[in-house]
């Protein structure tokens, strides 16, 4: 029997009822699923929620066969930024490399997918829709949190370690963990790659492919339950084969 493969839009969101559309998907994937919570979370209602919501954008993609909103990124420009009185990484990571470096910047976050959508083409839309936005608004670097689950480091050492040792921003670029933890727990000789690869998140391992690197050390956030380091993703330091990789990917579906 054929089935239909799912079919996708990406979208901004529009309206208040879109807006928590997206919060209640976060709610699903970073408080039940993985446990995190956050003084503005409504629990009541089941809506991940914050005081930054109102500045970013939120990109939604919509299952067409249901009409639901089955993922979501949140991006915030820097006059967005400069709306909130900061970058949502700024409570975690000294940004002052990057404010610096001239170009222009753009904060992702709460990139998160429904797990009947995970493994398929589904991300691969978001990021055709992000490098859409990417386009429009002549974007030059790319960052954000991206989270490892649970907060014990030495759970953590060699996905951490490989970061560290392969995977560090250039000088110019390096953003630096605020309440430090460092991400040098094993050293070269000692790391297991395929472990570390395997307990990396896919999106990481996804920015990595891409090109992307990570600031310096790593912060512990207790409330979210997760281990947060800082990617960073320059377009002008990609390769071209990294550049194929991403418009392969783009067409998958």
């Amino acid at each position: 029997m054929h089935v239909d493969a799912p079919s996708f839009t990406v979208k901004m969101a529009e309206t208040k009822n879109e807006l928590q559309a997206a919060q209640a998907l976060r709610y699903q994937v970073f408080i039940h699923e993985l446990g995190g919570d956050g003084d503005l979370v409504d629990h009541h209602n089941q809506l991940e929620r914050d005081r930054f919501d109102p500045f970013f954008d939120h990109m939604l993609l919509l299952d067409n066969a249901s009409k639901a909103v089955v993922g979501v990124y949140r991006l915030l420009r820097e006059d967005q930024a400069s709306q909130a009185g900061q970058f949502y990484s700024e409570d975690e990571f000294d940004l002052s490399s990057l404010r610096n470096s001239g170009r222009k910047l753009l904060e992702l976050g709460r990139s998160c997918l429904h797990p009947d959508f995970r493994g398929g083409a589904a991300i691969y839309h978001l990021w055709a829709g992000l490098a859409d936005y990417v386009t429009l608004h002549g974007i030059e670097i790319l960052f954000g949190v991206a989270s490892f689950h649970g907060t014990n480091l030495q759970n953590l050492a060699h996905p951490l370690s490989m970061l560290h040792h392969n995977h560090l921003a250039p000088g110019n670029l390096r953003v630096k963990a605020k309440a430090y933890q460092s991400m040098d727990l094993i050293g070269r000789d000692g790391l297991d790659r395929r472990r570390a690869m395997v307990e990396t998140p896919a999106l990481i391992k996804a920015y990595l492919r891409l090109g992307g690197c990570v600031g310096d050390g790593a912060f512990v956030d207790h409330k979210f339950n997760t281990t947060d380091v800082c990617l960073i993703l320059d377009s002008a330091r990609m390769t071209d084969g990294q550049k194929h990789i991403y418009a392969s990917e783009r067409k998958r579906s």
